[in-house]
């Protein structure tokens, strides 16, 4: 018994090397480098962010997780290099967010508001974007940011 229990061992290797790369967030990511990004409403006003850019997939897939509080002047650029459909949920995020999906122009194509904190629903695009930007919940209510108004960012070739 003890020689088949040996045997089969150097099967389970890839096993557990495999387990070991594999990593289970816990805890937010430390802080992202960030960059300055600017909403242009339809009124001329013009709402100055500092965000965190999330480049790399393994960022992205942990974005805002685990963050306790997101300030008003804060928030996370993904940027997905190329237009696509984007769709994300709030799998262990701790606060409501405002989602708003970015044309490559850099105009607003869809805001999802104070999404649901801990929801494994998906929240889509519903069109192909160049980047999502998460704010604190309720941010586009108070600052009546709109589907249509103006991203001013490095990545849409407009920065301010």
């Amino acid at each position: 018994m003890l020689r088949r229990a040996i045997l089969a061992a150097p099967a389970f290797l890839p096993v557990l090397a495999h387990a070991q790369v594999l990593h289970v967030q816990t805890g937010p990511q430390p802080r992202l480098p960030e960059e300055p990004l600017v909403i242009v409403t339809r009124d001329g006003q013009r709402h100055v962010f500092r965000v965190e850019m999330a480049i790399d997939p393994q960022q992205q897939t942990v974005g805002l997780m685990f963050r306790t509080v997101v300030g008003p002047e804060e928030g996370m650029l993904f940027d997905w290099g190329t237009p696509r459909e984007s769709a994300m949920w709030m799998r262990n995020t701790l606060v409501p967010l405002d989602m708003l999906f970015i044309a490559a122009d850099g105009r607003i194509h869809r805001i999802a508001e104070r999404t649901v904190p801990h929801s494994l629903a998906s929240i889509e695009s519903r069109g192909p974007v160049r980047a999502t930007l998460e704010l604190a919940g309720g941010t586009a209510e108070r600052l009546g940011i709109r589907v249509g108004d103006r991203v001013l960012q490095r990545i849409f070739g407009n920065a301010p």
